[in-house]
C-alpha cells in the first residue's frame, strides 16, 4: 500500500496524542476549578518564572487569583499578569511527545530525546513567561505583539526545530536515507 507509512505515522500520532490528552484532562479535573484552584504544574511554572524575575530584581508578589484558576503576578499591589493553565506549556509538550513517538526510534534514544526536549521546552517556557512579564511591564504598548505573536512563535519554533532534529538525526526514519 502506497500510503501505509503515512497512515502508520498518523495512527501513532493521533493515538499517543489522544492518550496523553486524556491523562492531562484527568489531571486537570483533579483540581477544583469552581473554587478557582490552579493546577500544581501551573503553580510550579509561575513560581519558577517568578524566581527568574526576582533574580533580575523585578519587584512583584505571586498570589492565587480570586476569580479564576490561575496564579497572578502582583506589581505594586495590583494584579499585573495572570498565569493560566495554558501558560504551563504542557499541551505543547504533549504535542512534542506525540510527534516523537510517531516517528519511531530506538528505545533509549527516544527516551533521552524526550527528556532533553521536555526539559528544553520547560526551561524556555519559564524564560518566556519571565521575559514576557518584564516586557509587558516596561513596554506595555507591545503587550499584544509580545503575547500573541513573538513568544508563541518562539516556543513553537523551538518545538519545530526539535522535531526536525529528531526526524533527521535520531529517528529510525533518518537511518533510511
Amino acid at each position: 500500500m502506497q500510503y501505509k507509512p503515512f497512515l502508520v505515522f498518523l495512527a501513532k500520532f493521533v493515538g499517543s496524542y489522544a492518550v496523553l490528552i486524556f491523562v492531562y484532562n484527568a489531571y486537570l479535573k483533579s483540581f477544583d476549578a469552581n473554587k478557582f484552584e490552579a493546577d500544581g504544574f501551573t503553580k510550579m511554572v509561575a513560581a519558577q518564572s517568578g524566581f527568574l524575575l526576582k533574580n533580575a530584581a523585578f519587584d512583584f508578589e505571586l498570589g492565587d487569583a480570586k476569580d479564576s484558576p490561575s496564579v497572578v503576578f502582583y506589581v505594586r499591589s495590583k494584579a499585573f499578569v495572570r498565569i493560566v493553565e495554558g501558560c504551563n506549556a504542557l499541551s505543547v509538550m504533549i504535542l512534542f511527545v506525540a510527534f516523537v513517538l510517531a516517528f519511531r526510534g530506538k528505545f533509549w534514544t527516544t527516551g533521552m530525546f524526550l527528556i532533553v526536549g521536555l526539559l528544553t521546552i520547560h526551561v524556555l517556557n519559564i524564560s518566556r513567561i519571565a521575559l514576557l512579564t518584564a516586557g509587558m511591564f516596561y513596554y506595555p504598548e507591545f503587550k499584544t505583539l509580545l503575547h500573541d505573536v513573538v513568544f508563541p512563535l518562539f516556543i513553537y519554533g523551538v518545538v519545530f526545530g526539535l522535531w526536525v532534529l529528531w526526524v533527521n538525526k535520531f529517528s529510525d526514519y533518518a537511518k533510511s536515507f
